[in-house]
């Protein structure tokens, strides 16, 4: 496996903003570092979950995948400009009830945010299978890519400035 290769992979997916990196920053401006922390542990736990999916899926479906990942690349990128239409038109003028910042909210949100299911998708079939299939290969290959994905989340909590 070309490590160099897999590593700029997750660094750049996992340390790009994309939803739930914003929301981490959204929740530190707002609340602060104790409550994105809090849901940052929650969208830890569901992004390791989601490796263990997708390596348990892929162990058992290497055929089908292939044939259904542009059509998840297409819904994925349909929704992701979804998302950003809906920041765009978003009136930030009238207080809303807060919701963010929870273990559950970070924890559902990854299950709904395409940047982390298609990578969890594609980093387990694309490094790791090809060259390793065994069951402790991979278990390490899933914690590595979790703390790859847990640190990309605290370096978000660090980005707030205070001026």
């Amino acid at each position: 496996m070309n490590i160099t290769s897999f590593l700029i992979y997750c660094i750049i997916v996992t340390f790009t903003p994309g939803p739930t990196n914003i929301v981490i920053l959204s929740t530190v401006h707002n609340f602060g570092a104790k409550k994105a922390m809090e849901y940052t542990y929650g969208a830890t736990i569901a992004f390791g979950l989601l490796l263990v999916i997708s390596a348990m899926l892929n162990s058992m479906l290497i055929e089908i995948i292939p044939k259904i990942l542009i059509v998840m690349q297409i819904i994925g990128s349909v929704y992701m400009f979804y998302l950003a239409y809906q920041i765009y038109k978003m009136d930030t003028s009238n207080p809303t009830i807060n919701q963010s910042g929870t273990f559950t909210s970070g924890f559902l949100m990854q299950f709904l945010n395409p940047k982390v299911v298609l990578f969890t998708m594609t980093v387990i079939p694309s490094f790791i299978m090809p060259h390793y299939t065994a069951m402790p290969a991979v278990a390490i290959s899933v914690l590595a890519i979790t703390l790859i994905g847990f640190l990309a989340f605290i370096t978000w909590v660090l980005l707030k400035k205070e001026y």
